[in-house]
């Protein structure tokens, strides 16, 4: 037992010396060796590399751990920060759109500025009991809202403002069965009611035409400005169907909606009519 711990203390020693040795040998003022520093070096130098490269081993051995801690701080960081800036992406293009359809509503505004007095107005709301026909906008008697004032689009009619208060109104959309609008067909100028379809969501349809008037699909409608609420030749509709009403002496003809009705979130008041 003395003689093997005597053993690896010669082995010890040795290598300690060989390992002196190599560093005297090594020394960077040495610039000149003889002939047995010369020797010296050559026979330590692959155990000078061993040493380096053992050191090294051990040394990243050591710092794997921390390394990789720090991998994982800078992957959750860097995910937050994705997360952060795909969220930004998100928002400045809801500003873009926003942006678009304002200046959609702003150019239509300025263009029909001779013809109506227009006040722009969000959607705020729909009715949870009945979700496609009435909206919610964030204008009241405060901006100069009374009932009955037409909504429109610059595609076309909305519906009309049903009650009011101070800072919001509610809007009977025409695809409403409650709704009733005057209207004509653009170019034979026959004219009907259009009115929403009860049992059916967001459908429009054109009632009491005459059963020998000419009808036909991909034909427009447009208010006839017939009453009192609704001004003439606001765009309605396109007839998509020709109906048969069980009566046979009318026609019916459901109509694609000009304003899309299911994505509305600016829309424009009619507040004055000038012509």
């Amino acid at each position: 037992m003395r003689w093997e711990t005597a053993r690896k203390l010669f082995f010890f020693a040795v290598l300690l010396a060989a390992t002196l040795a190599a560093m005297h040998f090594t020394l960077p003022e040495q610039a000149r060796l003889n002939s047995l520093e010369s020797k010296s070096r050559d026979v330590l130098a692959p155990l000078q590399g061993g040493l380096t490269w053992l050191g090294r081993q051990a040394y990243q051995l050591m710092s794997f751990p921390v390394s990789m801690v720090r991998a994982g701080t800078r992957n959750q960081f860097l995910e937050q920060e994705v997360g952060r800036l795909e969220s930004q992406v998100v928002q400045m293009n809801e500003y873009k759109l926003e942006s678009e359809r304002l200046a959609g509503l702003l150019n239509y505004k300025q263009v029909m500025a001779k013809d109506y007095n227009l006040l722009a107005a969000s959607v705020v709301g729909r009715d949870p009991g009945n979700w496609f026909g009435t909206i919610v906008l964030n204008r009241g008697t405060a901006d100069g809202v009374k009932e009955n004032m037409t909504v429109i689009t610059p595609e076309g009619l909305v519906g009309r403002v049903f009650s009011v208060s101070a800072s919001t109104c509610e809007v009977l959309l025409i695809t409403d069965p409650r709704s009733g609008v005057g209207a004509l067909i653009q170019d034979t100028r026959i004219s009907g009611v259009v009115e929403g379809v009860a049992g059916s969501v967001g459908i429009a349809r054109m009632i009491h035409v005459p059963n020998n008037a000419p009808l036909e699909v991909g034909r427009a409608v447009v208010t006839s400005g017939l009453s009192s609420i609704f001004p003439k030749s606001i765009p309605v509709g396109q007839i998509t169907e020709i109906r048969s009403d069980p009566s046979g002496l009318f026609n019916n003809a459901d109509l694609r909606t000009y304003a899309d009705l299911f994505r509305l979130e600016e829309v424009l008041i009619i507040t004055g009519v000038y012509s």
